[in-house]
């Protein structure tokens, strides 16, 4: 029990520190890069994977992957629900609880033309829904001009089947 609430704690520091920076809710220019002189280098983050619902239960599982030009030393993917999270998480390491319905993690290093830490989510939510709206994006991606949404900004409609829905 030591472990998980250890774990936790670092979560909450690590999230607090990026409250401390203003790095609560940055704004599209702000997650993408700001695309202009002197922004960082230039990276195509997107993300692929699958989401299934099971009475209270959500599994989000996802690769990150960088098309470049340049490669990341990491970045933090954003995944938000229609749905309220139950208070207690068991969250994959790297990932942390940044709100009610969200939760966010990091890729890890992005190499050019590769893929980032594959991440897989079990995910309690407060009370079964008939359905939960998945959106995954880019949280933070360290200054880097994104030109290419298509790919990294995905919205899931999850039916309480247990079926997976690929994006």
């Amino acid at each position: 029990m030591a472990v998980a609430v250890r774990r936790v704690a670092v979560r909450s520091v690590v999230v607090a520190g990026l409250l401390a920076f203003g790095a609560v809710a940055p704004g599209p220019a702000q997650a993408a890069g700001s695309g202009g002189v002197g922004a960082g280098p230039e990276a195509d983050v997107s993300y692929h994977g699958r989401v299934a619902l099971a009475g209270s239960r959500l599994r989000v599982w996802l690769v990150p992957e960088n098309d470049g030009p340049a490669a990341l030393p990491n970045a933090t993917l954003r995944v938000r629900l229609s749905a309220d999270l139950a208070d207690r998480q068991r969250l994959a390491e790297g990932c942390a609880r940044a709100g009610l319905r969200e939760v966010v993690c990091e890729t890890g290093p992005l190499p050019l033309r590769g893929q980032g830490r594959h991440v897989g989510l079990a995910l309690e939510l407060r009370e079964r829904v008939p359905e939960v709206v998945v959106q995954v994006d880019t949280w933070w991606n360290g200054g880097a001009t994104d030109r290419n949404h298509a790919n990294d900004d995905h919205v899931v409609l999850a039916l309480d089947t247990g079926d997976a829905y690929a994006f």
